[in-house]
């Protein structure tokens, strides 16, 4: 995975951390989380505030 995919990083997320609140998660802490994920590969530096944004946008959508 790359930081582009959204929704597919978001599904990751649900299903591995449903027990943390989306809305209330801290960008630092969603960008750890996205580092963590086994499948995703992409370099670290290339992650901004946008793409942070569009992934917990599409996890509180994955969550409801």
């Amino acid at each position: 995975m790359k930081w582009t995919d959204t929704q597919r990083i978001a599904e990751e997320l649900y299903d591995n951390h449903n027990d943390i609140d989306p809305q209330t998660i801290r960008f630092t802490q969603l960008r750890e989380l996205v580092l963590a994920l086994p499948d995703f590969d992409d370099d670290p530096s290339r992650c901004g505030e946008r793409i942070l944004e569009a992934i917990q946008q599409a996890w509180i959508e994955e969550a409801q």
